[in-house]
């Protein structure tokens, strides 16, 4: 991997400038929101949502910032954004599966950055209530909170994180524990032999079995929602950095080649849908720079000619979305456009379509800080 780093510095280099430049300013500027989206090149505030799964990339993409550069200020935003979420806690029968996109790479990053015990417990309280939607018999993590309890959802792979951390934290095994059943029932259910997957898979309650797979947010049930994928590669890639089970990263494998295979198709820019109609031609910036961060963990962890793949097609993807999506005009708050939250079925759905998102950013920013070499793995 570091000879295709080596290749690229130069591109690596400069797109960093790039991205602290605007970041530097936008940190100060948004210290006071919880951004989701950017309207009118400006950012949105969902801090009256405290509980939106969204929350804590914002903070995150701030302290990969601070780790990297050392500047205070995004620190201060980091810090600042921890604090506005805090009212979720507030009410308990808010909280979801996507608790670790909330905290982990907020509070725990800034625990593990800072030493920051009030920072610990957000991040332990955080685990515990994941840990709390297990269900024993089925042997999943429940999704969502609504008549969605039988649910479980491919996203969930990274919110699991949360959950080996706290096993190191405390000392003991029982949430690696459960994390595993989650990522062997992944494998189980939601991973096809092809490397695509199935994005919601409704359970039995009382044993392990499926009743039904439904669309979620691809085309439909048996198509290929591309984010479903990347979260596939990076959170089979992760739990096998916990767990060391061989079995995840030959899941995290499986899906990156199929993600690839996909994307050569459009020239490393992914599609909403890989099985969807060609027309319209809709895609997701998200799902290119998830799976860039998944495939440049993966390349630490296999042969040296299979790691300057991962590498590379990792490149591959992440410049095809700067030369394509990224936007670095200074006078907008928004640096990755393009996302898109779903594949519309409808009118309203078009608002989600081709739309900057604050997890693109987040991604696009955490995929440069590994070329930089950094160390820090804030999952």
């Amino acid at each position: 991997m570091q000879s295709i780093i080596e290749k690229n510095k130069m591109w690596i280099d400069s797109t960093w400038e790039k991205v602290d430049k605007k970041l530097s300013q936008k940190a100060i500027k948004s210290r006071n929101k919880l951004p989701s989206t950017s309207k009118n090149g400006v950012h949105d505030d969902c801090s009256d949502r405290p509980d939106w799964w969204t929350n804590g990339f914002w903070g995150g993409m701030m302290w990969l910032m601070y780790e990297a550069t050392g500047n205070i200020e995004y620190r201060k935003t980091a810090e600042r954004s921890e604090q506005l979420l805090d009212k979720a806690f507030e009410n308990f029968k808010g909280l979801y599966h996507d608790v670790g996109f909330m905290w982990h790479i907020l509070s725990g990053a800034s625990y593990r950055l800072t030493g920051d015990l009030s920072s610990c417990n957000r991040n332990l309280y955080a685990a515990a209530s994941l840990f709390s939607r297990y269900n024993v018999d089925g042997e999943f993590i429940s999704a969502w909170n609504w008549d969605c309890e039988e649910y479980s959802i491919i996203d969930c792979l990274m919110n699991i994180p949360l959950l080996y951390w706290a096993s190191n934290e405390i000392g003991q095994d029982r949430f690696k524990r459960i994390a595993m059943k989650h990522m062997d029932m992944t494998i189980r259910d939601h991973i096809r032999p092809d490397g695509s997957v199935n994005h919601i898979v409704v359970h039995e309650m009382d044993r392990v079995g499926v009743k039904e797979v439904k669309a979620g947010q691809g085309y439909s049930s048996d198509s290929s929602w591309s984010r479903g994928v990347a979260w596939a590669v990076y959170g089979s890639v992760i739990s096998y950095i916990y767990a060391g089970k061989k079995e995840y990263l030959e899941a995290a494998k499986r899906c990156a080649d199929y993600f690839i295979t996909e994307c050569k198709k459009t020239e490393y820019l992914p599609l909403i849908d890989f099985k969807a109609p060609q027309v319209p031609v809709l895609y997701d910036s998200t799902a290119g720079v998830i799976t860039a961060c998944g495939l440049l963990e993966i390349a630490k962890y296999v042969s040296k000619e299979e790691s300057e793949k991962y590498a590379q097609e990792a490149i591959n993807l992440l410049r095809a979305c700067d030369e394509k999506f990224c936007n670095y005009d200074d006078n907008e708050d928004c640096l990755v456009l393009m996302g898109s939250g779903r594949y519309p079925r409808d009118e309203a759905d078009l608002d989600s379509v081709h739309v900057p998102v604050i997890y693109a950013d987040f991604f696009f920013v955490e995929s440069l800080c590994k070329l930089k070499e950094r160390k820090f793995l804030i999952w």
